[in-house]
């Protein structure tokens, strides 16, 4: 059984940082692109990052370039999101998700778990 469990979310001050884990379990880590899509009350989806199955690309939404970074670490079947210069639009809740490779859109996923809320307010 496919399990992505996603964790690190709070509440952050306008200018903070955060830093998001997905532990993942049930599938064979190193054969999927794993990506972080977040949903706003009242928003749609929107995909975030991904970073495809042997790390060597990356891709970002254009309104988290340069803020956000995102790492796979294979050894421990983890993805992180490192997201620094946190604004109130990053308000969301952000899931984890894989797929062979990196969707064009966050609709595509194969698989995603239960998010895990960020709140950037002051």
């Amino acid at each position: 059984e496919v399990q992505l469990q996603a964790s690190g979310g709070g509440l952050v001050q306008p200018g903070g940082s955060l830093r998001l884990s997905c532990a993942t379990s049930g599938f064979t880590f190193d054969d999927y692109a794993i990506g972080w899509f977040r949903q706003a009350p009242g928003k749609e989806r929107e995909g975030v990052s991904c970073i495809s199955s042997s790390g060597g690309s990356t891709y970002y939404t254009d309104s988290v370039k340069g803020r956000f970074t995102i790492s796979r670490d294979n050894a421990k079947n983890a993805v992180y999101l490192q997201m620094n210069s946190l604004k109130p639009e990053d308000t969301a809740v952000y899931y984890c998700a894989i797929d062979r490779v990196c969707p064009k859109s966050p609709f595509e996923y194969d698989y995603w778990g239960q998010g895990t809320l960020v709140t950037v307010s002051s």
